[in-house]
């Protein structure tokens, strides 16, 4: 296929997704977790403060705001939630969007776009790295399976780290691939360059989020097992590769950390020295290891360290949250503990169901093809031939390492949490696809099955991504029944965000509703868009007081409240089954469950 042909058809998917993404995020209003993001951003750039939202780094919140810069907003720095409390980014965010004067809608619009921008720079590294491996074919596939992702289109529109962390996941390990690759090359030039771009791609990964510190370890061990090929393929003193590559993951790593810098520093120009130290005391004041609290208090009001400070900070705070877990609703369950079996059975459902077929014919045509264990025969490759092999391997390990870590975790959010591997993923699909076709390509007729099969797979796929617009947080596949039957197993943000308020504004006035009692989980105000119209309601009300009204409810909160408590979690999780009585009028967007109770 000529170049221009494979950029041209590219460019065509990654327009598709651009324009998708953006149409569907019309209606959507402010998610969870955007209320703290946008405002923090916010106060990053236009403030140089860092007071907000310490537990996440600040690049893809500044990039998000940059559009808001140019709209005069009032930002209330006398409100208390920005002058006197430790971290109020909710009730920040809550004052900032909904209650300073400023176009809501034109803010939470703009700070999108942004981030579908990264999505796209996203597509753009995974059709290059696919297109250096396999070729434009199989690289157009991968782009294809990526373009019509569901759940990266759901998950790349709003101000949030996950497609950001996915994103850097990949083109931080691209990069550190290649420097090794380069290394291999012999060439002189292109080491220094893949080695201060390595650098650089990793230091940009720790400013988009923490999870990325998982890179150190990950790049150490694939040092490790390259310093292997190395030996055993030129028989060099091993003592030797190993202290001079030990040396440039060094250089990697300072060129990193130093990246980050200038930009923490930015952000806490005006952010008081004494009010970091005392909003570092309070954040540290339950952390267990107190020298390394103590070290943090007092980095706070040093000049050179308080960018480093305030880095740390988060990163402590995100480690003391992964220790801590979080309440989630699993399949009938609520527990504050995590289900090693949680990420799988997400992944298993919220993943397009061809992408599991796609998944299983690779994975059968390498077993059929290799006739031993998988890996012995990736391994031995990749020693006889480390450099071509070497990328699929160390993808491989990625996707195996982070599968682990996951299901060990003691977060269990979403499938948003597992975003990292599908690009790996894609990636090796389609370079398995190509050697199926090369194997297929002298038999005619066998060649035509498997054209066909692939076609009518491709077809399903992207059916199932249009067939969602534009409620693409909710897509389960068919294994499920598709996106009614989500509420089912999961909630939060594999289900709902918040992302539907907008929409039940918008039903209420279709239906000449005048009231309605509503229980909302996200991140917009209820006020805001439903006015007079709204009632609060939670759930341990008496379900008396609802009778002759209207009742909308998140499907969070719903499930959240007709569940079983696993054992130790001693909050309320029944009090919304008398609404089993009752069927619900419409649900909105997949996740609002409006009701009429007589």
């Amino acid at each position: 296929m000529p170049k221009k042909t494979s950029n041209l058809i590219a460019v065509l998917l990654l327009s598709f997704m651009l324009v998708v993404a953006v149409l569907s995020i019309k209606d959507d209003s402010l998610t969870m977790d955007e209320l703290a993001h946008i405002p923090a951003g916010y106060g990053y750039m236009h403030e140089k403060d860092y007071r907000l939202n310490p537990e996440h780094p600040p690049l893809l919140k500044d990039l998000a705001v940059i559009p808001l810069l140019f709209m005069n907003l009032n930002f209330d720095k006398e409100f208390g939630a920005w002058k006197d409390d430790v971290n109020g980014q909710w009730a920040m965010g809550w004052k900032f969007i909904f209650d300073s004067g400023n176009d809501t809608e034109k803010m939470i619009f703009w700070s999108r776009i942004p981030m579908i921008l990264i999505l796209l720079i996203l597509g753009i590294y995974i059709f290059r790295w696919a297109k250096e491996l396999f070729g434009p074919k199989p690289a157009l596939f991968a782009l294809f399976l990526f373009s019509f992702s569901p759940t990266f289109i759901a998950h790349g529109r709003y101000v949030t780290t996950d497609v950001g962390a996915a994103a850097a996941f990949f083109i931080a390990t691209y990069y550190f691939v290649k420097c090794l690759s380069a290394e291999a090359s012999g060439e002189g030039g292109a080491k220094i360059k893949h080695l201060i771009l390595a650098g650089i791609a990793f230091g940009i990964a720790q400013l988009i989020k923490f999870s990325l510190f998982l890179l150190v370890p990950f790049f150490g061990l694939l040092l490790l097992i390259w310093i292997f090929i190395k030996w055993r393929d030129g028989k060099r003193n091993l003592f030797k590769l190993f202290i001079v590559y030990s040396l440039k993951f060094i250089v990697i790593l300072v060129i990193g950390y130093l990246v980050i810098f200038p930009l923490y520093q930015y952000h806490v120009l005006n952010y008081p020295p004494e009010k970091q130290v005392s909003d570092t005391e309070s954040l540290m004041a339950s952390h267990r290891v107190r020298p390394l609290a103590n070290s943090l208090v007092w980095m706070a009001d040093k000049p050179i360290l308080r960018a480093y400070g305030q880095y740390l900070l988060g990163l402590i705070m995100v480690f003391q949250r992964a220790a801590g877990g979080n309440t989630t609703f699993f399949i009938g369950e609520v527990s504050n503990v995590a289900w090693p079996q949680y990420f799988p059975v997400v992944y298993a459902i919220k993943t397009p169901l061809v992408l599991h077929i796609l998944t299983i014919i690779a994975l059968l045509f390498i077993a059929w093809q290799i006739k031993k264990p998988f890996w012995k025969k990736i391994f031995t490759r990749t020693i006889k031939s480390g450099k071509s092999h070497f990328p699929e391997l160390a993808m491989l390990i990625f996707i195996i390492v982070y599968w682990v870590l996951s299901i060990k975790s003691n977060l269990n959010i979403g499938v948003r949490h597992v975003l990292p591997v599908f690009p790996f993923v894609y990636i090796l699909i389609s370079g398995q696809f190509k050697r199926i076709f090369e194997y297929a390509k002298n038999k005619k007729k066998l060649f035509i099955v498997y054209c066909s099969l692939f076609i009518v797979l491709l077809a399903w796929y992207a059916i199932s991504s249009l067939s969602i617009f534009p409620y693409y947080l909710t897509h389960f596949n068919e294994l499920v029944g598709g996106a009614k039957n989500g509420y089912i197993y999961v909630a939060d943000s594999n289900l709902d965000w918040g992302q539907d308020l907008k929409r039940l504004a918008k039903w209420l006035d279709e239906n000449n509703i005048k009231k309605i009692k509503v229980a909302y989980f996200g991140g917009s105000d209820t006020n805001y868009y439903l006015g007079d119209k709204y009632e609060p309601w939670w759930g341990d009300k008496n379900p008396e007081e609802a009778k002759g009204s209207w009742l909308a409810i998140s499907g969070t909160l719903l499930q959240g409240g007709r569940a079983i408590s696993t054992k130790g979690f001693d909050q309320s999780t029944m009090h919304y089954m008398w609404l089993n009585e009752y069927e619900p009028v419409v649900v909105i967007g997949n996740s609002i469950f409006v009701y009429y109770i007589d």
